[in-house]
């Protein structure tokens, strides 16, 4: 029906997560009727977020950097380490104001199903940052299984290095993802954050 060109643009935009078959086709649509200079400015900033963007050294936060700039920010708490599954995860964690500490970054969380096991996550990298500095290290995975696991067994690790650990509390409904939560749920979550034991 559409020029080989168009056609193509339609099934790359389709890969967008929720975006459909007649969304991608407007998305296609429109960018015939985008200028040129537009044109060119969208493909570059696609281009740079893939050979420009990168992992964190410290974190595994995204970064142009070696470090980025929550890690290179003097005034946050290096004592406080808070982990998530995803970068994306901080982004919804940083709207709140409230945590003034650094993060870590999983990529990820256990699932055997899947086949990910820690080895497969950025648990020996958090684990070689924990000194004894380190005061507090606050879970924060999601609220599903996957992330339950994960949390339960990152806190069995922790327990040697000797800082406090806790988790994430209510506010969150389990099955909830921290990217669709707002901000006041996740003030109180952060508010709520109980240690964890294994008995």
């Amino acid at each position: 029906m559409y020029p080989k060109s168009l056609e193509d643009l339609i099934e790359y935009f389709k890969l967008l997560p929720g975006v459909g078959a007649k969304t991608a086709e407007r998305y296609a649509l429109l960018m015939l009727d985008t200028s040129e200079e537009d044109i060119q400015g969208f493909a570059k900033a696609l281009v740079d977020c893939k050979t420009k963007i990168h992992t964190c050294r410290i974190c595994g936060n995204y970064s142009e950097d070696e470090t980025c700039l929550i890690c290179q920010d003097t005034s946050r708490n290096k004592n406080e380490i808070c982990v998530v599954q995803s970068a994306k995860d901080i982004i919804a964690m940083e709207k709140t104001r409230e945590f003034t500490g650094v993060y870590h970054v999983l990529h990820g969380v256990i699932s055997p199903r899947k086949g990910i096991l820690p080895e497969d996550l950025n648990i020996s990298e958090l684990m070689n940052r924990i000194d004894e500095n380190v005061q507090e290290v606050i879970i924060a995975t999601n609220l599903t299984l996957e992330g339950e696991t994960t949390a339960l067994y990152l806190a069995k690790l922790l327990e040697e290095k000797g800082c406090l650990v806790t988790r994430i509390a209510h506010g969150l409904p389990m099955g909830g993802h921290l990217d669709y939560a707002d901000e006041l749920t996740l003030i109180k979550a952060l508010e709520g954050r109980k240690q964890m034991k294994n008995d």
